[in-house]
């Protein structure tokens, strides 16, 4: 189903784009492919958490998840069944750790300072498919990234007593998890890409 879609959407591309570049029909194909896979996921998690009534839950979680996820970005799994499977686990599991697990302030407080250091020190972390050459764009990243911590930091701790501080807490978590040099390391993909680029090219 998946290559019927690409194939069937590039070839349409195509017809109707007769200046289009091989470079960037690569592009827009690997666009496509995060779209159908990030779709079909979606699709499955929240048809699993609709019947373990956690529906709301997950949503909350993902899209905190998301908010520090869609600049510090971080790696992808290599195969849409490993893609499936993590996310299954994250989000579903996350749940239940938010709602079953206590977290005293200190813990959290821990946990956060973690966090800022991590992003600080990694964010944004790219991929082999898309690496992050210019440096403008990484610095800017970084920063928005880090300001998007500090503020779930400040929220995590100030509503400290509250379930969706433990939200917040996991969503950020995960997405430190997922720029951590180590974690790529463990999965053994090429971490820094950028660096394997003309540096002439990053300013």
């Amino acid at each position: 189903m998946k290559k019927l879609f690409l194939n069937s959407t590039i070839n349409f591309i195509k017809k109707n784009n007769s200046n289009i570049t091989d470079i960037q029909l690569e592009e827009v194909e690997y666009g496509l492919e995060s779209i159908y896979l990030t779709i079909t996921k979606m699709i499955i998690i929240f048809s699993l958490a609709a019947i373990l009534n956690i529906f709301k839950e997950v949503i909350i979680l993902t899209v905190f998840y998301n908010i520090i996820r869609c600049t510090a970005f971080g790696l992808h799994a290599t195969k849409s069944i490993y893609c499936l499977t993590s996310s299954l686990i994250m989000f579903i599991g996350g749940v239940y750790i938010c709602n079953y697990i206590n977290f005293n302030f200190y813990v959290k407080l821990i946990l956060c300072i973690i966090c800022l250091i991590c992003i600080f020190k990694y964010a944004p972390a790219d991929t082999y498919k898309r690496p992050i050459i210019k440096a403008a764009k990484r610095k800017k990243y970084k920063i928005i990234t880090f300001i998007s911590a500090s503020i779930f930091t400040i929220l995590i701790l100030a509503y400290n007593t509250n379930i969706l501080s433990n939200y917040l807490l996991v969503g950020m978590i995960y997405s430190v998890i997922m720029i951590h040099p180590l974690v790529y390391k463990i999965f053994k993909l090429p971490y820094a890409n950028y660096k394997n680029y003309n540096l002439g090219l990053s300013n």
